[in-house]
């Protein structure tokens, strides 16, 4: 019989996070997933650790989650890259949301600084003439996820944490059962991202897809992430589709661009109507990029929440049973932060910011 101070089913970044965390607390951790280590929606994710405050709760989970990201900031092989996010204002429209933004970001501990047209295009010339400004977080910065996602998992069987490269089938009183007929014992964390409807089916979770694409090296046309300053708007808008500006600089010259999202639909197939409309809307603000060769287009799923918050935490009336699931776009800045939550919740200790709102007691049928 295997028993285990905690299962965690999924090894994508929540996973391999929630892993890391317990087994550096000194749990006999077991890992359990079939496939390979972040090969879901962490490796069809930009990889962006972006101080994003649409939603209150949002915004203090990624600080939390960004200020540990520090510890993994000298890892080589997860190309951190400080780039720092610059929102761009098109209008004056948008320069009037400004202040706001900015409150919202000091509230939370977010060094962040408004910028009139003359110093946006000292930060970025090759911005289309004629955007009126924008907002610059400099401590923002980029990962490559799967990277991250297999070091965690590196270190964490380093600690003795076992892989169990099998598929969980259902949750057992007391552990879980696995494809082959073995169980595991234990208390479960499961974190398996838009598969969770497959063991938790009452926490509601819907497949969001988004498209990327990636150039060829181009080193030098942009320094910052660029993101449009309704970028917010459209990560939590109820459109069947939307798109937004967003264009990353990938610390080899590479520039990923994104970003967009489909609510009703579950396939993994490129679509070209939506990528040409994630194009257009990026050449709009950054014109340099229609002339540049793309070497790769890809689309992946995000687990999203009812609320577009995580579930974070005990799963009620499941005894021994706990979820990380739900991140959506959010969900490599928000990794380490949620996985040490849970961590805290789980030994009985005082988590640094509130959990309630993560609570899946929230929604949970």
């Amino acid at each position: 019989m295997s028993h285990y101070d905690l299962i965690v089913v999924g090894a994508g970044i929540i996973g391999a996070a929630c892993a890391d965390c317990a087994s550096a607390e000194g749990l006999k951790v077991a890992v359990v997933e079939p496939g390979s280590v972040g090969g879901g929606s962490t490796a069809s994710s930009m990889g962006h650790l972006v101080a994003l405050d649409g939603l209150p709760a949002e915004l203090a989970l990624a600080k939390y989650s960004m200020d540990l990201w520090q510890s993994l900031a000298d890892l080589p092989q997860a190309q951190y890259h400080r780039c720092g996010t610059l929102w761009v204002a098109a209008d004056e429209a948008d320069m009037a949301r400004i202040p706001a933004k900015l409150a919202r970001l000091a509230a939370a501990g977010v060094a962040a600084e408004a910028v009139d047209a003359s110093s946006l295009y000292r930060l970025e010339s090759a911005l289309i003439p004629g955007l009126a400004g924008g907002v610059l977080v400099p401590d923002d910065a980029a990962v490559f996820p799967p990277a991250v996602a297999m070091h965690l998992i590196d270190r964490a069987c380093q600690r003795g944490v076992v892989r169990y490269r099998k598929r969980a089938m259902r949750l057992e009183a007391g552990g879980v059962s696995l494809h082959d007929g073995s169980c595991l014992h234990g208390p479960v964390l499961v974190a398996t991202g838009c598969a969770l409807g497959e063991l938790l089916p009452r926490l509601p979770l819907q497949p969001r897809k988004g498209h990327l694409v990636i150039t060829d090296r181009y080193p030098g046309l942009i320094r910052h992430q660029l993101l449009q300053l309704g970028y917010a708007d459209t990560a939590h808008g109820e459109a069947d589709s939307s798109v937004a500006f967003n264009v990353q600089p990938r610390p080899g010259g590479q520039l990923l661009i994104g970003s967009s999202r489909e609510n009703r639909s579950t396939t993994r197939e490129v679509s070209m109507p939506m990528v040409q409309r994630m194009l257009q809307r990026a050449f709009e603000f950054l014109p340099g990029l229609r002339p540049l060769q793309a070497l790769r287009i890809w689309t992946g799923l995000r687990p999203v929440s009812v609320d577009g918050l995580p579930y974070l935490g005990r799963v009620p009336g499941r005894p021994g049973v706990w979820v990380a699931a739900g991140h959506e776009g959010l969900g490599i800045t928000t990794s380490l932060g949620s996985a040490r939550l849970l961590m805290d919740q789980l030994l009985g200790r005082e988590p640094a910011i509130d959990p309630r709102p993560y609570d899946p007691a929230r929604v949970a049928a």
